[in-house]
């Protein structure tokens, strides 16, 4: 089974309220199987343009991904988050080497 991606960009206005966010959406994603790859940290961009922070979350499928995006316990951490950053998110299926 070929594993799902979280790629976001994210620009965070309010740290503090974003903090919340980061604590309410633990649930969703172990729930769903939800792994982080990369949260944050120092990035440099060398083409185009990007977010003060980047995220990538591997997930067992991209079903579960995409059920994650949608489950209650995320849409609540989603509307945490809404007001206090501004984010680009894609969910994209992995690399399948069968294929």
């Amino acid at each position: 089974m070929t594993k799902g991606y979280w790629i976001a960009h994210v620009t965070v206005d309010d740290p503090a309220g974003y903090e919340g966010y980061r604590q309410a959406n633990a649930a969703a994603f172990a729930k769903y199987g939800g792994r982080f790859l990369v949260r944050g940290g120092a990035q440099t961009v060398v083409e185009g343009q990007a977010r003060q922070r980047s995220v990538v979350i591997e997930f067992p499928s991209l079903q579960a991904a995409t059920d994650c995006f949608h489950s209650p316990e995320y849409q609540a951490a989603l509307a945490i988050r809404k007001p206090v950053s501004s984010a680009d998110v894609v969910i994209v299926e992995g690399h399948n080497p069968e294929v």
